[in-house]
């Protein structure tokens, strides 16, 4: 994995552990030598796992729709600034950009990210895959309420299934590369040379 697109929050959260969270990611990631793709933004969460990737040395590419630059949203310092027309466009940038997607605490904009890259996997326009670092049971609720979505039929199993969860990131990381070498498995009987 080059790089890692991660969805969390543009604020800070009540519990500083979310900030502290953000900011192992942004320093593991840089010590792995895994690139952070981002939404672009200087506050909240987005900076501290931004500024702590940075700090750390880690490559870190926000991408931002212009109406918040022009608000002043935006990091930067980051390696690399895309600034784009639209939200659509923002998570196009951050898929084409990213080898996977992981969700750190967050609120609508992370669920909205999540769930749309979620959905074009499923859709099989790309085969990326997407975790959750359930830290601290965070994302539990959540992903009990999906478990009940698919056992009312709504959300077949294997795409729930799918899904790279772990309390942590050295195993959310396993998790996410462990899929990124089966979808690199070639289909029975294809020829790959």
């Amino acid at each position: 994995m080059r790089r890692l697109a991660v969805f969390l929050a543009s604020s800070d959260g009540r519990d500083p552990a979310y900030a502290e969270l953000a900011a192992g990611v942004g320093a593991e990631l840089a010590r792995r030598r895994i690139g952070l793709v981002y939404g672009g933004g200087r506050r909240g969460l987005m900076g501290v796992v931004a500024d702590s990737a940075l700090q750390a040395g880690g490559e870190v590419i926000g991408v931002i729709p212009r109406s918040m630059v022009d608000r002043e949203w935006a990091h930067e310092g980051v390696t690399e600034l895309l600034v784009c027309d639209s939200m659509h466009e923002r998570k196009a940038l951050m898929a084409r950009h990213a080898d996977a997607f992981v969700a750190l605490p967050g609120g609508l904009g992370t669920l909205e990210e999540v769930f749309e890259v979620w959905s074009w996997r499923q859709l099989g326009f790309h085969d990326k895959p997407i975790g959750f670092l359930d830290a601290g049971g965070f994302w539990t609720p959540l992903l009990d309420a999906l478990r009940g979505i698919a056992d009312a039929g709504f959300l077949p199993e294997p795409t729930l299934d799918d899904l790279a969860v772990a309390p942590d990131l050295s195993g959310l990381l396993a998790a996410l590369e462990d899929r990124l070498r089966e979808n690199r498995r070639p289909a029975h009987g294809e020829d790959l040379r």
